[in-house]
């Protein structure tokens, strides 16, 4: 049905006459009652009955006009909504990457403090399923990454916004470790070692055999661990070697980081939705939450884009 339809039924009830209706919206008379015989036929009943020179609301007009009244307002409050009015309130589905949360969980404080009628419900995926959902339907913000080295072909149907990027640091044992930037001749020196991988991030893996590979070796992928604090304990047990993300890296005995520099790159860190979901306003409130928390514990944070 027609709003506008509905704007006039809800007049004429509230000033009962057709004339008055008329002087309020600037519409003609006659112009008035060919909308309301187009909505007549919409609804499939007679809305309005004639009262002498006048005309009435029947039982199911006036039973419409109450309709009326509360879908008007859920649209006035969807518009201010949309158009920035109004306190934002809504379901946002945020899914997050494993090694995210010193960046969520800042912003999710002060986004409980500052917009309570926001509810941000979690899921925890790795980059490429977190993409699946997204494009699916079944989250509405998702936090990405990609290694510098390895650049990932986003979906076209998604707006994917850079918001910083994180060292990338060797775990290995401390004895004897050197704790500065990874060399070419240090990393060789690790050829013989027993390395670690995720078993469900790949494109971890993938990073580890291209920067052994650009040192003239290939890894042994001995252990496979998405445990990111037993990774650390085997490390420091002198089990193996691996890399790890700067915001994931634990200090603990026996065990040393190393930033790999240019031999690793960095991981950058994105914020990703549908396209056309950017518009809808507690969503774009989520995302300037974790822009901002992305401000304390990223590297190169660039300006969020202002909504078009």
């Amino acid at each position: 049905m027609d709003f506008t339809r509905l704007r006039l039924l809800v007049e004429l009830e509230r000033l009962g006459t057709m004339a008055a209706v008329s002087e309020v919206t600037g519409m003609s008379t006659s112009a008035i009652s060919k909308h309301f015989a187009v909505l007549e036929r919409e609804a499939d009943v007679p809305l309005l009955a004639p009262d002498g020179r006048r005309v009435r609301l029947t039982p199911a007009g006036r039973r419409l006009a109450e309709h009326a009244v509360d879908i008007l307002a859920r649209v006035e409050t969807a518009r201010a909504e949309f158009e920035g009015e109004g306190e934002p309130v809504g379901r946002v589905d945020l899914v997050m990457y494993t090694t995210s949360a010193p960046l969520v969980l800042p912003a999710l404080r002060r986004l409980r403090r500052d917009h309570p009628g926001i509810q941000v419900h979690l899921t925890e995926h790795e980059s490429e399923q977190a993409l699946d959902l997204l494009q699916d339907g079944e989250a509405d913000l998702g936090l990405v990454y990609q290694y510098s080295l390895l650049p990932r072909v986003f979906p076209g149907t998604l707006t994917v916004r850079p918001i910083g990027s994180e060292d990338l640091l060797l775990v290995q044992p401390s004895e004897g470790a050197d704790s500065r930037t990874l060399t070419r001749r240090r990393l060789r020196d690790l050829a013989g070692a027993a390395w670690m991988a995720s078993p469900y991030r790949g494109d971890e893996e993938a990073l580890v055999q291209r920067m052994c590979a650009e040192a003239g070796f290939t890894p042994r992928i001995v252990h496979r661990i998405d445990n990111l604090d037993l990774f650390e304990e085997l490390a420091g047990d002198g089990v193996g070697v691996g890399v790890v993300p700067r915001l994931s890296a634990v200090t603990r005995r026996g065990v040393a980081h190393a930033p790999l520099g240019e031999l690793g790159g960095v991981r950058r860190v994105y914020l990703a939705g549908r396209t056309g979901g950017w518009a809808w306003k507690p969503i774009r409130v989520v995302a300037r939450y974790l822009h901002q928390s992305a401000q304390s514990v990223l590297d190169d944070v660039p300006p969020l884009p202002e909504p078009s």
